[in-house]
């Protein structure tokens, strides 16, 4: 799903989640620093997730798979996330949400 890059804050949600029902969460850490939009180091495969259980309410961290994230853009040698990309993560599907980083930035590749 071609779009706009998305760093720390951005909203994602799970499905399914850890217990079945979608969990939601945000970006929490990018572990990239090379390459940024507006001052903010844009999320790449491997960036963290805080996410939350949506039965226990329990936090617990989740890392964004390679499956679905951009192919044609990457950053030391990870894909780029963007915003409508559904990446394969953990258990389940992640939908990444937005807000983007930089809207005026948007990669046209495929997941």
């Amino acid at each position: 799903m071609p779009g706009p890059p998305v760093s720390v804050g951005c909203a994602v949600v799970l499905s399914p989640g850890a217990a079945g029902a979608p969990d939601s969460g945000v970006i929490v850490s990018v572990l990239q620093t090379t390459a940024t939009a507006s001052g903010m180091p844009l999320a790449t495969a491997g960036s963290i997730c805080q996410m939350v259980n949506s039965v226990s309410g329990v936090p617990y961290p989740l890392p964004i798979g390679t499956l679905g994230a951009s192919t044609g853009v990457t950053v030391d040698g990870q894909g780029l996330v963007r915003v409508g990309d559904q990446i394969l993560s953990g258990p389940g599907m992640l939908m990444i949400l937005g807000p983007p980083a930089a809207p005026f930035v948007s990669d046209g590749n495929s997941p």
